[in-house]
């Protein structure tokens, strides 16, 4: 569990649809990281791993994978987050919409904006909770994507 989170009730939780849950760290998106994530999904797509070849595209060198950045999201928790009050565990549930709209270059750091979107009470014991999850590349207008990001917390 991150330090900073808070413990809500569930009415505290649903008070906070349509808030702002703000953002997260800024991250570093290494060629290091970008090289082992293509090592583990096995997609080595030079426009990922090759920066010299890399320098002739539009990008003019090397991007993340799509679903590396995506992947962070786990990571890139904003500290002022909720946990419901009793969890025993959270997981993810899936995704409603998911748009890629920037590529993320090497050596970029990225950071995601958090609002909540939905709290649904499943029964008793499970709560799903949705996240718009925005991933900004700073110093660029447009964010690496915008994701509606489903998980279940189990009290």
């Amino acid at each position: 569990m991150k330090p900073n989170v808070q413990i809500l009730s569930v009415e505290q939780a649903k008070a906070l649809v349509g808030k702002d849950l703000g953002a997260s760290k800024w991250m570093t998106i290494s060629q290091e990281r970008i090289n082992q994530f293509a090592d583990v999904t096995d997609d080595h797509q030079f426009i990922h791993v090759d920066p010299e070849r890399a320098k002739d595209t539009p990008f003019g060198g090397t991007i993340a994978h799509g679903f590396l950045t995506l992947s962070l999201i786990v990571a890139e928790v904003p500290d002022d987050t909720f946990y419901l009050e009793g969890l025993k565990f959270g997981m993810n549930y899936g995704f409603d919409r998911i748009r890629f709209l920037a590529p993320v270059p090497s050596g970029s750091r990225v950071r995601a904006h958090h609002k909540l979107l939905a709290f649904d009470e499943v029964d008793e014991n499970r709560y799903k909770v949705t996240t718009q999850v925005t991933m900004e590349i700073e110093g660029q207008e447009q964010p690496a994507f915008v994701a509606d990001f489903i998980t279940m917390q189990i009290t």
